[in-house]
């Protein structure tokens, strides 16, 4: 009933409420965020539609006539695909879906960003988060909704475990919801053998964390000589990646690259995405990858904050990297004014390079308390012991004493050093 294609033909209306004490600047950035959001799904907008309300239509969210109104407007522009910047209700959708009939889809925000997920996950971590989050999503929808499912080929809002489900009833949803509950536990144990394995070379864990297309798997690119997809569409990385990078003080970090917040990010979506997260929870030190460039880039890190507290993450060390300042005028005060407000924050380019080793001499800075200088005496028959120490730290000078024992003096994380105890001669603090 629906005459959807590929999601490329997708032509699509986007529906925004602005309600009482809002404003207008809030919702024109959420609408133009709702429209890239869209794009990076792959549909073409046809016009974004605004309605004042004192608070959202209990039955439609905007009111029958201007539902009735859009409707129209689709049947004139052959539009098939109806966005909504804000989350409908069961009810709201299918009041809607019957308004605008059955050639036109109707889709909300999370239903977007979920979509969206869906082409992104490339891991098995990742696509069981993004299935766990849609039939989440879908258990209390599914009055209805099979019909028009099972009517749809991969258009947006349908990818994922939509096509492999249609006939699925509430206890087979509830069913797989708890397999991929396991399966997903299952994920999470084995990435805390990883950390507990990356813990035993005491490295410190940095990161990155930041609005959606601010630039961070571009920064850890820069950083590291990784080559994680970098692209100007938000949410183009979904499963994290770490990577090891050495700083100017020859100390050995490893660098995580994390999926992007977002304004409005279901909470949901949030829990689902626990044990790509956690790489957030567990890091020594966060960085933070601004959009220095962005009208709205204040906005964005009270976003990132929000999320921050939800996956209690706040309090923990923090680098402010203001990330494509070669996109700011030369004459704008924007940098000085976020470095007035955040004087340890760093400008860069990740782009062009510029400024990066001022970040590294920042976070290797911000690190420097969980690092001693030490003078050890080890027999040389321990080799493992002095490989460690070469692995794990900095060795400035090596000799050895009358006795043979060879006399080590390094720059060692702290934790290395209460393992190394007996073979510490002498400490001073960095």
């Amino acid at each position: 009933m629906y005459d959807t294609h590929a999601a490329l033909e997708e032509r699509a209306v986007l529906v925004g409420l602005e309600r009482s004490g809002m404003d207008r600047w809030e919702v024109e950035d959420s609408l133009n965020e709702l429209r890239e959001l869209t794009r990076t799904a792959g549909a073409q907008v046809l016009e974004v539609i605004r309605q004042k309300r004192d608070k959202p239509d209990p039955a439609t969210f905007i009111g029958k006539g201007k539902a009735e109104g859009i409707a129209t407007f689709c049947k004139e522009k052959n539009a098939n695909l109806v966005i909504f910047d804000d989350d409908l209700s069961p009810a709201q959708g299918r009041n809607l879906g019957e308004v605008f009939g059955e050639k036109v889809k109707v889709l909300d925000r999370t239903e977007l960003i979920l979509d969206i997920f869906a082409q992104r996950a490339r891991t098995r971590e990742g696509k069981i988060q993004v299935e766990l989050a849609q039939l989440e999503y879908m258990l209390p929808r599914l009055t209805g909704m099979w019909t028009h499912l099972s009517r749809q080929n991969g258009a947006i809002g349908t990818r994922g475990p939509g096509e492999t489900q249609l006939e699925v009833d509430r206890r087979r949803v509830q069913e797989k919801i708890t397999r991929l509950k396991r399966a997903l536990e299952e994920v999470r144990k084995n990435r805390r053998i990883e950390r507990s394995g990356r813990q035993r070379l005491h490295w410190p864990v940095v990161s990155t964390i930041g609005y959606t297309n601010a630039g961070k798997s571009t920064l850890l690119n820069a950083l590291t000589g990784a080559d994680v997809l970098a692209e100007d569409k938000l949410f183009a990385t979904l499963d994290p990646t770490t990577r090891k990078t050495r700083l100017p003080n020859n100390q050995n970090i490893l660098l995580s690259d994390t999926v992007g917040f977002l304004r409005k990010l279901p909470h949901g979506l949030i829990e689902a995405f626990n044990a790509t997260l956690e790489e957030v929870t567990e890091a020594d030190l966060l960085l933070h990858v601004v959009d220095v460039s962005h009208p709205q880039a204040r906005e964005q890190i009270q976003a990132v904050e929000v999320v921050l507290k939800e996956i209690h993450a706040t309090g923990k060390p923090t680098v402010i990297a203001l990330n494509k300042r070669d996109k700011l005028p030369p004459d704008s005060p924007t940098l000085e004014t976020f470095l007035r407000d955040h004087p340890h924050a760093v400008p860069i380019s990740a782009k062009n390079g510029e400024n990066l080793d001022a970040l590294l001499d920042e976070i290797a800075n911000r690190l420097a308390d969980r690092r001693v200088e030490v003078t050890l005496s080890i027999p040389p028959q321990r080799a493992k012991t002095i490989a460690l120490i070469y692995r794990s730290g900095h060795v400035t000078a090596r000799r050895e004493d009358d006795n043979g024992n060879v006399m080590l003096e390094a720059q060692i994380p702290r934790m290395l050093a209460g393992e190394l105890t007996p073979y510490i001669v002498e400490t001073a603090s960095k």
